[in-house]
């Protein structure tokens, strides 16, 4: 049966009992997902584990981990809906991630996702530095902000020995990684105490890179995502492909579950990946409303606005491209500029610019990370989003 062939033909084709309306559509669509039914049926088998069964919650839906714009509960809210809640780490000392993880274990029982970044820290250049501060001096002299005061920093840390240590106090069920494999010695370390491991990739190659460095299952980083690319095998941005076509692709490739990640806002989505073959859905976008998100009021204005159809890769506000809703500073550097200093070092001298402008009401110079199809986003509770995208 061609791969094109929509969801809902599969289900009718396979199933035609669901025409009848008494059979959830979610239900098939995972009896569909444990079908070998595309050409490669022996790479198939190794995807037989759905996401309940390799991480023991209920429904098949991952809620994203999105740095900046969530706390612990919103992870809190989804595991309790029977998701799996995640933390994001990547931006948080050592004391704030403990914090969040004590209020995690003593708010919910169902597992969680702790997250971190897999970046290597860049060398600093000090002449890229200035380059990048001449270009946004007009800015500067727009706000009245002395450039000389700007202190330089990264923002973002990638996984440590500290970070470790510091989760075996926790263990909790599901460490996850963006942008690669931390060094074989701390994976080894997280080994120890069992927790699943999951790490993003936006091709195959990096699919294959991840199955062959022992992680538990695969997140297949469409195009279509908001926030950071997972990418980490290349800088090619030409690599990149929408959901889609990446997920049967890594799904025949490995033999590990695979989740798909990027567009998909509401049931329909979700029930088209499990029917690609997907064991379960990373969800971000469509979280971003949510009462127990901590998006910000221009943000939030934002995803609400027609602005949010418009989407760009960008990576003006932290040096490494991420998806957000086209805004003033996207347009006017970029949104891809080579002046940009390397990841993670950027966000430093845009970050008086956003600061100003979001107390003037304005989102100009903030980091409106969306993904594509920000139609799913709702201003409801997130357990209650979390089993609408799961159809129950």
């Amino acid at each position: 049966m061609p791969l094109a062939v929509s969801a809902g033909v599969l289900f009718e084709a396979a199933y035609p009992e669901v025409a009848g309306g008494w059979v959830p559509k979610l239900l098939v669509a995972q009896r569909l997902a444990r079908r070998p039914f595309h050409c490669d049926s022996e790479h198939s088998k190794g995807n037989v584990m759905n996401l309940q069964q390799l991480l023991g919650i209920e429904l098949p839906i991952i809620q994203a981990p999105m740095a900046g714009v969530q706390d612990s509960a919103l992870a809190i809210a989804v595991s309790k809906a029977g998701g799996l809640g995640s933390l994001p780490c990547a931006m948080l000392a050592p004391d704030a991630i403990r914090a969040q993880l004590s209020l995690l274990r003593a708010q919910t029982q169902g597992p969680y996702n702790v997250n971190f970044f897999c970046h290597r820290p860049p060398v600093a250049d000090p002449a890229r530095e200035t380059r990048w501060r001449e270009a946004l001096a007009p800015h500067y002299a727009e706000f009245g902000i002395d450039p000389d005061g700007i202190p330089a920093g990264p923002g973002r840390h990638p996984f440590s020995a500290e970070a470790a240590d510091l989760l075996a106090e926790f263990k909790p069920a599901v460490v996850s990684f963006h942008f690669g494999l931390p060094a074989p010695e701390l994976l080894a370390r997280l080994r120890g105490w069992g927790p699943k491991i999951l790490a993003s990739a936006t091709t195959v190659e990096e699919a294959l890179w991840l199955e062959a460095h022992g992680v538990d299952a695969i997140i297949a980083q469409g195009l279509e995502a908001g926030g950071h690319r997972g990418i980490f095998a290349s800088d090619d941005l030409s690599t990149q492909v929408g959901t889609m076509a990446l997920l049967p692709q890594v799904v025949r490739a490995v033999r590990l579950p695979v989740m798909a990640a990027g567009g998909i806002a509401d049931a329909r989505g979700v029930a088209a990946a499990l029917a690609l073959g997907a064991a379960g859905v990373q969800v971000g976008t469509a979280y971003l409303l949510c009462p127990e998100a901590t998006t910000s009021t221009v943000h939030r204005a934002a995803l609400k606005s027609d602005a949010a159809r418009h989407t760009a890769l960008t990576n003006v506000f932290t040096g490494r491209p991420a998806r957000g809703i086209v805004n003033r500073v996207m347009r006017e550097l970029g949104p891809m500029s080579p002046l940009a200093p390397a990841f993670p070092l950027a966000t430093a001298a845009i970050a008086p610019l956003r600061a100003r402008a979001e107390a003037m009401g304005s989102g100009d110079f903030s980091p409106l990370w969306s993904g594509q199809n920000a139609s799913g986003c709702k201003e409801i509770p997130a357990g209650e989003l979390t089993r609408e995208l799961a159809g129950v």
